[in-house]
């Protein structure tokens, strides 16, 4: 709520901070006091604002204005019922105020009653004189009940009101992602831009979503207009040089993102993209000094650490690969993809072991590619585990049932454990998927191939 833009005269406020320490009564009219509080309210300074209103009521006991705030401290602190109650006295007194709606409908909001908080501020809407707050309060609640079409037209109504109104933009763009209607969007800004051609905002928003398309030299562009109407906006900086790396144009991307780390205090964003564009053109050296740098900058940043990862594992530098992909787990250690890197740089250092942890996390996190099942297996099967290799490739034929790999891989556990009518089940299956993938049972069960059980039941099945 906001009767007043204005801040305090720092005389007024000095006074009233004077009184508090003294316990002086001195007098202030209204406004004074509407602007005080307003001040502490901005401040979230809100004792020292219910102070200011207990005081001011005692000197204004009939200010419509002063009884609001009162109620705006109410629904802060949750006290809705007592809100209501005050609202209730202030709608008998003044009917027509269409602050007493707005409250009445923040109350509603708070107790999860949207579609009633719409209705009233709707009612507000109808006696107001300025309705682009009340369009932007109904577009927030439509936002509350997911209603993006009805929130994307309501906030498109505060535009109409303030061209310059930005949050509004920004809620009208968030609402069109979450529709998927780019091409709307795009539409939309360019017919914003015809009426503002200097918004960066506008420029900024339109290169998103020509990038969000993929069409990549119009997102240029957008960014480019975004930097002429203001040559210090970090985040158009960052955006073309993402622009520029999907156009392979590196050292352009270098030359943008190094403006960013002039304008404003170095982002690990910046220095982690900088990393990557040195190691794309090959200066090994200057991207793993920006990838040490953005683990510096922020080090609770996994894919910072990740970065550093991958770097070394392309090094085959495997033991500082396993010492950085740990602390990216320690990070986040619900992302499946980094398990699987945990489990495939184990695996290049022979910790068979910790590499079969690996593939099992990852898999247990969502990482159903087959390549994860069957590596889990082999590494299973390597440790003298078939049983337990067996039921994980049995999970894996409930993602890929006609898979040759995985049961030739089956065919060969189950005659390894003697237990000939389930191999010689899974490998007629497999002669059926694939016949030619039977080189798998060779190269991994190399005693199954060569026993005799195993060739006269391939005899049979061949003839069969």
């Amino acid at each position: 709520m906001e009767f007043s833009q204005e801040e305090p005269n720092k005389v007024s406020l000095s006074k009233f901070e004077s009184m508090l320490k003294t316990n002086n009564v001195l007098f202030f009219d209204s406004d004074e006091f509407e602007n005080i509080i307003h001040h502490y309210l901005n401040q979230g300074k809100v004792s020292l604002a219910k102070k200011a209103i207990k005081l001011g009521l005692e000197q204004h006991p009939t200010s419509t204005n002063l009884k609001l705030f009162k109620v705006e401290i109410y629904v802060f602190e949750n006290k809705l019922k007592e809100a209501n109650q005050l609202l209730d006295a202030l709608y008998v007194l003044e009917p027509s105020n269409e602050e007493i709606y707005i409250q009445k409908a923040n109350i509603l909001s708070k107790d999860d009653k949207h579609q009633d908080a719409i209705k009233v501020l709707n009612i507000a809407l109808d006696l107001a004189e300025e309705s682009s707050e009340l369009h932007s309060l109904i577009g927030m609640e439509y936002l509350f009940l997911d209603n993006f079409e009805e929130a994307k037209q309501s906030f498109m109504r505060c535009i109409e009101d303030d061209m310059d109104d930005y949050s509004a933009l920004y809620n009208i763009m968030y609402c069109f992602d979450f529709l998927n209607e780019n091409d709307e969007a795009i539409t939309f800004l360019n017919s914003y831009l015809d009426k503002n051609p200097y918004c960066e905002v506008a420029w900024h928003q339109l290169g998103k979503q020509y990038f969000t398309i993929k069409q990549y030299e119009k997102s240029l562009s957008a960014f480019e207009f975004a930097i002429i109407s203001d040559d210090t906006f970090v985040g158009a900086y960052i955006e073309k040089g993402r622009v520029l790396e999907k156009l392979k144009r590196y050292n352009e991307a270098i030359e943008n993102y190094a403006v960013t780390l002039e304008l404003e205090d170095p982002t690990s964003f910046a220095l982690l993209r900088l990393g990557q564009c040195h190691e794309k053109l090959g200066q090994i050296d200057l991207a793993k000094q920006y990838y040490y740098k953005t683990v510096k900058e922020d080090p609770l940043l996994d894919k910072g650490w990740i970065a550093i990862t991958k770097f070394y594992n392309k090094q085959k530098n495997y033991q500082k690969a396993l010492y950085y992909i740990n602390k990216a787990i320690n990070i986040n250690a619900d992302n499946a993809v980094y398990w699987k890197l945990y489990a495939q740089i184990n695996h290049r250092l022979n910790f068979l072991e910790e590499s079969e942890r690996g593939y099992k996390r990852a898999l247990e996190l969502g990482n159903y590619e087959l390549a994860s099942w069957l590596q889990r297996a082999d590494i299973l099967i390597q440790l003298g585990e078939p049983e337990a290799a067996s039921l994980n490739l049995i999970q894996a034929a409930e993602f890929y049932p006609e898979d040759a790999e995985i049961e030739f891989r089956l065919a060969g556990i189950y005659y390894g454990l003697l237990e000939t009518e389930k191999g010689s089940y899974h490998l007629k299956n497999g002669l059926t998927f694939d016949e030619e993938l039977i080189f798998i049972i060779e190269e991994i069960f190399p005693m199954v191939y060569q026993s005799t059980t195993f060739k006269n039941a391939l005899k049979k099945l061949h003839k069969s």
